[in-house]
């Protein structure tokens, strides 16, 4: 049997959330084809994580631990970590150097999705709408009616490198900007001011199953706040309704500029992407290559609408891993 290093954890606000999403894998694998590890990575410590709690420290030259007399290396890395450094391509980018194969997109991958500044001008050569954005760097001369005249109110301020809804805010005045602006810098030195799209939200995913790119059931996202906010996306202010409601011209062009971007990356592994549907058609806000695996996460709601249990959807994550390895 193969064994399996779960990483999860990371250095960002999401930890907690990784760490909920790295357990369902750990408790959802199949242990008579696979033998799973707990690894959580924090700036602190690296360490694998026994079933009684125990912590053994990860060696970081090659990746692996030492339990009791035994040396444990690992034959496939599952990536759970929500944020850095799991999602922005460093973890990815390590183990490429060990040779090790890991179940997420390649390090280049995951930098230019990480970075939704970066990702969205790529995509837009290749047709795919995106809202009126802004840029700021920390120390930027920040000119408030400069950046109202080009994106307009309301608008929402976010974190350019961030997940989970963590420093996003939707300003409906000049004298919201500021405020809104430090927030987002409490996330990350750079940030991204875009246009308020006034439509319905969906949440795609995309994977890669049996060697097949496949498109998921689009979910339908209704926010009980002003927006999908942390507390919508994970504290039940919202309701997820997968399939959408919607026709089936609509599903089929969501799903083919999906599908476009998950090619044009040349993108491995899973990937959710967000859109908002503007006049029938779909604006790209985001696309995250280590979505929430919980139970109750979209993509795993996704994956059940398509017929695709988690032990199946986890166990063709690693068999593709080792596959292209």
């Amino acid at each position: 049997m193969k064994n399996v290093a779960i990483i999860m954890g990371g250095y960002s606000s999401e930890y907690k959330i990784s760490l909920t999403s790295g357990n369902v894998v750990y408790t959802y694998l199949d242990k008579t084809k696979f033998l799973p590890y707990r690894i959580h990575i924090f700036k602190d410590k690296w360490v694998c994580v026994t079933d009684d709690e125990q912590e053994y420290p990860i060696h970081k030259n090659d990746f692996s631990v030492t339990i009791g007399a035994e040396k444990i290396t690992f034959d496939v890395v599952f990536n759970a970590i929500h944020g850095t450094p799991g999602e922005d391509g460093l973890m990815q980018a390590y183990f490429e150097l060990l040779g090790i194969p890991q179940t997420s997109c390649d390090y280049y991958q995951a930098a230019l999705t990480f970075n939704k500044r970066d990702l969205l001008s790529v995509l837009k050569p290749y047709g795919i709408k995106t809202a009126t954005s802004f840029y700021l760097n920390l120390g930027d001369n920040i000119n408030a009616s400069e950046i109202i005249e080009k994106v307009g109110l309301p608008c929402f301020v976010k974190p350019n490198k961030s997940g989970s809804s963590f420093g996003i805010s939707k300003v409906k005045t000049v004298d919201e900007l500021l405020p809104a602006i430090e927030n987002a810098y409490k996330e990350d030195n750079e940030i991204i001011i875009e246009s308020f799209l006034d439509g319905m939200e969906v949440s795609v995913g995309v994977i890669n199953y049996k060697g097949k790119i496949t498109v998921l059931p689009i979910t339908e996202i209704v926010s009980e706040n002003d927006f999908f906010d942390y507390e919508a996306k994970y504290l039940g202010k919202s309701s997820e309704i997968t399939p959408a409601r919607i026709s089936k011209d609509l599903q089929l062009k969501i799903e083919t500029v999906a599908k476009r971007a998950y090619e044009v990356l040349k993108m491995k592994g899973f990937s959710r992407s967000e859109f908002i549907i503007v006049d029938g058609e779909p604006h790209m806000l985001e696309m995250n290559t280590i979505p929430g695996l919980t139970t109750e996460s979209i993509l795993p709601q996704q994956a059940r609408e398509a017929g695709i249990s988690l032990p199946d959807l986890f166990e063709n994550a690693i068999e593709l891993a080792l596959i292209k390895s």
